[in-house]
C-alpha cells in the first residue's frame, strides 16, 4: 500500500526509471535469477563485489559465483525446491560464501525472495558483504586471546614472586600483603574489562532494537505525510484552498506525532521504568477520534473501509492526547496491515461506569490460539505473519502506554476470522474546562 501511495498518479515510465535507479544505485548487491538458475539481472554493487562486468554473468548459471561444494549443489537445491516447495533459504536469509572472478572467497549475508512476473517465477537475492565484520570479529578474538595470555603471564609472574618472597621468613607478612593487593588489583581490572565489554554489547543491542522500532513506529506518520503531500499537488485552484488546508493540517499533525514518537524511542528505557511523564489536556473525544481516523484513511488498501462508532454526545476528556494518538495509530495500522483488501475496520467508543472504552476490530488473519499468550512480548511475531513486515514491538509499546495511563487492554482473536482489541481507560475530570 505504501508503494501504491508513493506511485499514485505517476507515469509508468517514471516509475520504471525510479525502480531501475533504485536497483542500480543500491549499496548492497542484487541479483535476479530464473527457475533454471540463470542470471537475469545484476546491479553494479553485486558485479563489483564479485569482480565481473555485468555482461560477463548475464544468462550464466548463478553457481559460477559460488565456491565448491556449493557450486555443484545449487542446481539440485533449486530443483528440490521447485519439486517439494521446501525452503532452505528463501524468506529466511543466512550467511554464505561467494567466489570472485579472481577465485578469492568471501562471506556475505544472503536474503532471497520469490516473485512471479506474469507466468515466470523469479528469485531475487540481496547480498550484503560481511567481510569487514568477520575481520573485526577476528581482531576482537585475537585481542581477547592476547589479553588472556597477558593476564596468565602476569598471574604466573605474580605467583613466582610470591613464592620467592614466602621463602624469606622475615618478609613473609609483607609479601603476603603484596600478593593480596596485586591479586585484588588484577581482579578489579578483569571486572573493569568485563564491564566495558558488556556495555559495548548492550549498546550494540540497543542500536539494533532502536532501528527496528523506528522502522515500525515511524511508518504511519510518514505515510500520512507522503499521501497528503501527494494530494496537495492536485489542488492548485483557489477554490481548493480548503482541501489544501486540510492536508497541510494532516502533515503538521503527523510531523508533531512523529517527533513525539522519536522522543519516546530515545527514552525507551524511561518508558520501561515508568519514568515517561503523562501530560494530560482537555479535548473533545469525538473530534479527536475523527481527526485520527481521517489521518489513517490514507493507509487503507483497495476497497478497505473504516467504520466509526463515536459517542452519542461528544464529551470533554482529560487525557494525554499524544499517547492516545500513538495507541490509535499502532492498533489501526496493524488492523489494516493484517487484513485483506475489501475488508472493514471497525472503531467503536463508549463510556460506562466513569471509564472510557474503545475497540478496534478487523477481519484479518487473526492470531493462532497457541501463540496468543505471547502477543505483548517484545519482538514476538505470530507464525502466520512472518512474511509481513514488522518488528514485533508495536503492541509492547501500546501495552506500556496503556499501563502508563492506568488503563487495561485485552483482545479476542480467531484465526482467519479477525481480531478485536478492547481498551479501557479511567476518565479523569477536573474542575477547570478548556475555554
Amino acid at each position: 500500500m505504501i508503494l501504491k501511495n508513493l506511485f499514485a498518479g505517476t507515469d509508468s515510465n517514471d516509475v520504471l526509471r525510479l525502480l531501475t535507479s533504485a536497483f542500480e544505485d543500491a549499496i548492497d548487491g542484487i541479483i535476479i535469477i530464473c527457475e533454471r538458475g540463470k542470471i537475469e539481472a545484476i546491479n553494479a554493487a553485486a558485479a563489483t563485489l564479485f569482480g565481473y562486468d555485468p555482461e560477463d554473468v548475464i544468462r550464466q548459471n548463478i553457481n559460477m559465483l559460488m565456491p565448491q561444494p556449493y557450486q555443484k549443489e545449487h542446481d539440485g537445491y533449486i530443483n528440490g525446491y521447485l519439486t517439494t516447495g521446501h525452503k532452505k533459504i528463501i524468506g529466511i536469509g543466512r550467511e554464505v560464501k561467494g567466489q570472485r572472478k579472481d577465485g578469492s572467497i568471501f562471506p556475505f549475508r544472503l536474503s532471497v525472495s520469490e516473485a512471479w512476473v506474469e507466468d515466470r517465477r523469479l528469485f531475487t537475492g540481496f547480498i550484503h558483504d560481511v567481510s569487514d565484520l568477520k575481520q573485526a570479529q577476528e581482531q576482537l578474538n585475537q585481542f581477547n586471546n592476547r589479553l588472556e595470555q597477558i593476564v596468565n603471564e602476569r598471574t604466573e609472574e605474580l605467583y613466582q614472586v610470591v613464592n620467592k618472597l614466602l621463602s624469606t621468613n622475615k618478609q613473609l607478612e609483607k609479601e603476603v600483603q603484596i600478593r593480596e593487593v596485586a591479586e585484588s588489583r588484577l581482579l578489579i581490572r578483569e571486572q573493569e574489562l568485563s564491564t566495558a565489554y558488556e556495555k559495548e554489547r548492550v549498546l550494540g543491542e540497543l542500536k539494533t532494537r532502536f532501528v527496528s522500532m523506528a522502522s515500525h513506529e515511524f511508518r504511519t506518520p510518514l505515510s500520512t505525510i507522503l499521501s497528503s503531500a501527494q494530494l496537495l499537488s492536485r489542488y492548485v485552484t483557489t477554490e481548493q484552498q480548503e482541501k489544501r488546508e486540510k492536508h497541510i493540517k494532516r502533515i503538521k499533525s503527523a510531523v508533531v506525532n512523529l517527533n513525539g514518537i522519536l522522543n519516546d524511542f530515545l527514552s525507551l528505557s524511561k518508558l520501561e521504568e515508568g519514568k515517561v511523564d503523562v501530560t494530560p489536556s482537555h479535548f473533545f473525544w469525538n473530534i479527536f477520534c475523527q481527526e485520527v481516523y481521517e489521518e489513517l484513511e490514507g493507509l487503507l488498501k483497495d476497497n478497505q473501509t473504516m467504520q466509526h462508532q463515536l459517542l452519542p454526545e461528544d464529551q470533554i476528556v482529560y487525557l494525554d492526547e499524544r499517547i492516545l494518538k500513538n495507541i490509535f495509530y499502532n492498533l489501526i495500522s496493524n488492523a489494516i496491515k493484517y487484513s485483506e483488501k475489501g475488508t472493514t475496520i471497525y472503531c467503536r467508543s463508549k463510556v460506562e461506569n466513569e471509564k472510557l472504552h474503545f475497540e478496534i476490530q478487523d477481519e484479518g488473519m487473526g492470531i493462532p490460539a497457541i501463540e496468543q499468550q505471547y502477543l505483548f512480548t517484545r519482538f514476538f511475531r505470530a507464525a502466520n505473519v512472518i512474511n509481513i513486515q514488522g518488528t514485533g514491538l508495536g503492541l509492547t509499546i501500546v501495552k506500556s502506554y496503556i499501563d502508563l495511563l492506568g488503563g487495561k487492554i485485552h483482545f479476542e482473536s480467531i484465526e482467519r476470522i479477525g481480531t478485536t482489541f478492547f481498551i479501557e481507560l479511567p476518565l479523569v475530570y477536573e474542575n477547570t474546562l478548556p475555554s
